[in-house]
């Protein structure tokens, strides 16, 4: 099988220094927004940084594969929600992202099964190492799935 690859672009303006700010157009969507550095490092705050952007990367991709892998297992999703929580480490001038938390609460249709909903739970544990983004990060940032399935 020949290997593909996919490349994704984004233009970056920047002015100023911490209490600077900018844009980010990313090349395929084209979809652009202004950033800045958030409060808590000595910014203006009030944009999207790329802390959040981090978090919502994993969290968007975890999302999307999640519904990619229990579609292929015809599972009866009723609803997928999920929350996502970044944490950085600051120690003096030098800041690390060291944690990012993903808490799914899925919701099975009244008919599930319980065999579905152990699938699901499963599932839930093991789709991130199916995550491009997840995988990107792997081995430097640490990733907790802590998810919440039930039946409606």
């Amino acid at each position: 099988m020949a290997i593909l690859e996919h490349r994704y672009t984004a233009d970056v303006t920047w002015n100023g220094g911490r209490e600077g700010n900018g844009s980010i157009t990313p090349g395929p969507s084209g979809q652009g927004f202004p950033i800045n550095v958030p409060p808590e490092f000595g910014g203006e705050g009030g944009h999207l940084n790329p802390e959040e952007l981090l978090t919502s990367a994993i969290a968007g991709c975890y999302s999307i594969t999640y519904g990619i892998v229990v579609a292929n297992r015809k599972l009866p999703v009723a609803s997928f929600e999920a929350k996502a929580e970044g944490v950085v480490e600051q120690n003096g001038a030098a800041f690390k992202y060291r944690e990012i938390v993903i808490r799914p609460t899925i919701t099975l249709s009244a008919e599930a099964t319980d065999d579905q909903l152990k699938i699901a739970e499963d599932m839930a544990h093991k789709c991130d190492a199916y995550c491009i983004v997840t995988n990107a990060v792997r081995g430097s940032v640490q990733v907790t799935i802590e998810p919440t399935v039930s039946r409606a």
